[in-house]
């Protein structure tokens, strides 16, 4: 008896997919939680076609606020371990400091006409920074006739951002030990919004082999 039990439970096991655990349906629209974005979506009509559409709620990191900005808190969960995110925070919070402080001394030394091209807000260097990290092309291997090459494909917006803030994070992890991750990570964004440094030559370098390999883009479709 409790043999044949068995074997109807283990019959009726199933094998739930991610989006079946999830707690919303898909046709749940995303929220719209900044000011500037909801004024967008009334001056175009957008926000009377939501009225009557199911919207999931936002998550308890995302705020109205001035200071929330997207980019720098998705960056602050690629700093995470262990999830341990207030030390995240602080990290980059002092990497913006050291960041203020390194362009204040430029700004003080230069000359009337160079301090115009110098950029003092830390946050604004942040997104010139990954900006210029983006890649437009990655390779991927595709196998045809027994045999791999590597094909290259373009990246997607959101893929894109994911690879600069990486790249980012592991050049200023793979530097000396001795100095504190802040102000690794200020020097790496300094040079990079400046379109310079380590991550700038590993997006050009992947851009370089995206050309050498240009023969075998038809293989994408193939």
């Amino acid at each position: 008896m409790l043999k044949s039990v068995g074997v109807i439970l283990r019959s009726r096991t199933t094998v739930l997919l991610p989006r079946a655990m999830s707690v919303y349906n898909p046709h749940f629209m995303d929220p719209v939680f900044r000011k500037e974005d909801q004024q967008v979506l009334r001056e175009t009509g957008e926000a009377a076609k939501r009225a009557h559409v199911r919207v999931k709620p936002a998550l308890n990191n995302e705020t109205c606020s001035v200071f929330y900005d997207p980019k720098v808190a998705k960056f602050t969960n690629y700093i995470m371990k262990g999830g341990q995110k207030q030390l995240a925070r602080e990290l980059l919070t002092k990497c913006f400091e050291n960041i203020k402080r390194s362009q204040l001394e430029r700004y003080n030394l230069a000359s009337p006409e160079e301090k115009d091209n110098i950029v003092t807000n830390p946050v604004e260097i942040f997104h010139n920074a990954v900006e210029n990290c983006r890649p437009l092309l990655q390779l991927t291997s595709i196998k045809r006739g027994g045999q791999r090459y590597q094909v290259p494909i373009p990246v997607t917006e959101k893929t894109s951002y994911f690879l600069a803030m990486k790249w980012i994070l592991e050049a200023a992890r793979e530097k000396e030990r001795t100095v504190h991750l802040p102000e690794k990570l200020a020097w790496e964004l300094i040079d990079a919004a400046a379109y310079q440094g380590r991550v700038i030559k590993r997006k050009q370098d992947l851009h370089k082999q995206c050309e050498a390999n240009r023969a075998y883009a038809h293989y994408r479709w193939s």
